[in-house]
């Protein structure tokens, strides 16, 4: 038991010795782009949509509305690039 105290003693240094040099990696802290403005469009005519469906009443509106506005925000999520990226091919 003492040898599996020790191991992870040596993984506890050496996670906490992680200095500010570490988070001054590029890449870690990188500035991210930013989101495409056909994105932000859709997101916007999505909610109008939404919000003009429950004012005037229509269900098929408020539908439409609420498609449009969550595929624009699912595009609007930050993990969506590193997801794809790792996901094994399919042949």
């Amino acid at each position: 038991m003492a040898h599996y105290d020790e191991r992870l003693r040596g993984i506890e240094d050496r996670l906490g010795n992680d200095g500010p040099e570490r988070t001054a990696t590029p890449g870690r802290d990188a500035p991210r782009g930013g989101r495409p403005v056909s994105t932000w469009l859709w997101l916007a005519v999505g909610i109008v949509g939404l919000v003009s469906g429950i004012v005037i009443g229509h269900g098929l509106l408020i539908a439409a509305g609420l498609v449009v506005a969550g595929m624009a925000a699912q595009l609007l999520d930050p993990q969506r690039r590193t997801s794809r990226n790792s996901a094994p091919r399919l042949r």
